[in-house]
């Protein structure tokens, strides 16, 4: 079994893969603090509610856009799992040629889902993903990574309205199912909810016209099918695009020194 983790500024997500099926998630708040028996009991804990034998991982990948836990999860993979983790970044296969000025700018998560995304839909194709920030990427027909766009999230716009507002109340970030609202709360669910959507389609218009109009739009995060449902130009979401990802970047390198030794200790396990 696979585990695969993808850590972003708010949430950290976790997969189990058995073969190419996801057999186990779970989202989890990034924790910056956290030490590595912490993430390590937590982890451990998660595979037993789950009824997951630890000793079955013989792998574990990591994406990350948090510099700051990289380390700890890499302990935490190797004293819990007893495995060396792999993370996405330069000099990792991904299949992906990534052509902006600086390929060490992009974070891992955006080249793990152009990855997940040209391999399930083909390209070209736009990958949106609601977290933190809303990313849009750009992946052309033969496969490659474009760039993209960066823009503030919804979560980023409600706190910020919450904060600099001496009346604005906190609100649950939905479609309060018409544009003029009748009191505080739909009007900042309308500012919030139909803002975004027309920002992404605006967005998505204007990306379309310049790598295709036959370009395939698939989202993935959080609030991924919130805005799907009234966008004219999301097509598919993906809960997991990441995870998938990830798991197709592990395959790749399974022909590395890092592959060759997690399928080492795979083959040793199997004689016991």
């Amino acid at each position: 079994m696979l585990l695969t983790i993808d850590v972003g500024n708010t949430n950290t997500v976790l997969g189990v893969f058995r073969g190419e099926e996801l057999i186990a998630n779970w989202r989890l708040t990034t924790a910056r603090e956290q030490t590595v028996d912490e993430y390590g009991v937590l982890t451990r804990n998660l595979f037993t509610l789950g009824g997951l034998d630890r000793d079955a991982i013989t792998g574990v990948i990591i994406s990350s856009v948090v510099p700051p836990v990289n380390w700890t999860l890499g302990e935490m993979a190797r004293i819990y799992f007893g495995k060396k983790a792999l993370f996405v970044e330069l000099g990792v296969k991904t299949g992906m040629a990534v052509l902006v000025d600086n390929p060490s700018e992009v974070g891992a998560d955006r080249i793990v889902n152009g990855v997940a995304a040209y391999h399930k839909f083909g390209g070209p194709c736009i990958v949106v993903d609601f977290g933190t920030a809303i990313t849009f990427d750009a992946i052309s027909a033969k496969g490659e990574y474009l760039g993209g766009v960066i823009a503030p999230g919804l979560g980023i716009s409600s706190e910020a309205l919450f904060a600099r507002t001496a009346r604005l109340p906190r609100v649950e970030i939905k479609d309060p199912g018409k544009v003029i609202g009748t009191n505080t709360v739909s009007h900042m669910q309308a500012g919030l909810y139909y803002g975004a959507v027309d920002m992404v389609d605006g967005m998505l218009t204007r990306m379309k016209k310049e790598l295709g109009e036959d370009s395939k739009v698939v989202a993935t995060g959080g609030q991924a099918k919130l805005v799907a449902k009234g966008s004219k130009h999301i097509q598919y979401t993906d809960e997991f695009l990441t995870l998938t990802g990830l798991r197709l970047i592990w395959e790749k390198n399974q022909g590395s020194e890092h592959g060759k030794s997690a399928a080492a200790e795979a083959a040793k396990k199997a004689q016991r």
